[in-house]
């Protein structure tokens, strides 16, 4: 059977993005992008207005105010920093109604629990770590909740789907998540720019090599997607005995290419555990 919600419900569901800072404009410039989503109903907030006045043209309600913000909308997208967002949402618990609201936080590291602390334990709670791919409507996208209310959890994993696609996890592998899923967006940008910087260095221009790059790694993306396959199998087509494939791989492996973007990501999750 079919759980997820519809068109209908989708729409009709007022959506506040409180922050409205690089991932959370990502997040709504998704959302506007689909129209399983009614521009109208989504509120955002940032202090300096300015910045997201570009919004105003695709009819989203912008203001300062983030009680206003709260006021107007069912699912808070909070996207504030890790160090703020529990003060922010201490100012506006009283106005946050668990009858009402559900709360959808995008802070690294800040627990349900702690959340919870502040809002109650009878108000719908969820974790979300998205990336920034989000803006294209290709974020992975984690969650996890604290609630067990079917249709709450189908219409924030809807929502999140409508930007990409969603994994539900256990809460306690959220910072892994983190790590791998939206610091990962900047792993592989930086693979990328190594790649641009390895074709200019064996002929192409700046502007060929990125292209050229880009195309691979989609390419290389779709190819797993499709074939649900290990990374490895698809490695073993393209490496012939004696080949230039396998003796790049060699050379990459010997100057310790795996081992570096491994212990990258153990760095960065103990980083998030400090």
């Amino acid at each position: 059977m079919d759980l997820q919600p519809s068109t209908a419900v989708m729409k009709s569901k007022k959506i506040g993005i409180i922050g409205c800072g690089n991932l959370g404009s990502s997040i709504l410039n998704g959302l506007i992008a689909n129209e399983n989503i009614s521009n109208n109903n989504i509120v955002a907030t940032r202090t300096n207005l300015q910045v997201i006045d570009c919004y105003k043209d695709a009819g989203v309600h912008l203001t300062s105010d983030n009680a206003q913000a709260v006021k107007e909308s069912e699912i808070l997208i909070v996207a504030l920093k890790p160090f703020k967002i529990l003060s922010v949402l201490d100012s506006l618990k009283t106005i946050i109604d668990p009858k009402k609201h559900i709360v959808v936080s995008l802070a690294t590291g800040i627990s349900i629990q702690e959340l919870e602390n502040v809002l109650g334990q009878s108000t719908p709670i969820f974790r979300a770590m998205p990336n920034t791919a989000a803006e294209v409507g290709m974020s992975m996208t984690c969650l996890c909740s604290n609630t067990v209310n079917e249709g709450h959890n189908d219409l924030i994993k809807g929502i999140f789907d409508s930007i990409g696609a969603t994994l539900c996890i256990k809460e306690d592998m959220m910072d892994s998540a983190t790590v791998l899923g939206a610091s990962g967006i900047a792993f592989v940008l930086r693979f990328m720019r190594a790649m641009t910087q390895g074709g200019v260095q064996v002929g192409f221009d700046a502007k060929t090599a990125n292209q050229i790059v880009q195309q691979t790694v989609k390419g290389a993306a779709e190819l797993l997607i499709a074939s649900q396959a290990h990374p490895e199998s698809e490695i073993d087509k393209v490496t012939t005995p004696n080949g230039c494939t396998i003796a790049g791989l060699n050379e990459m492996e010997h100057n310790g290419l795996s081992s570096a973007v491994i212990m990258g990501i153990i760095s960065s999750l103990e980083q998030i555990k400090k």
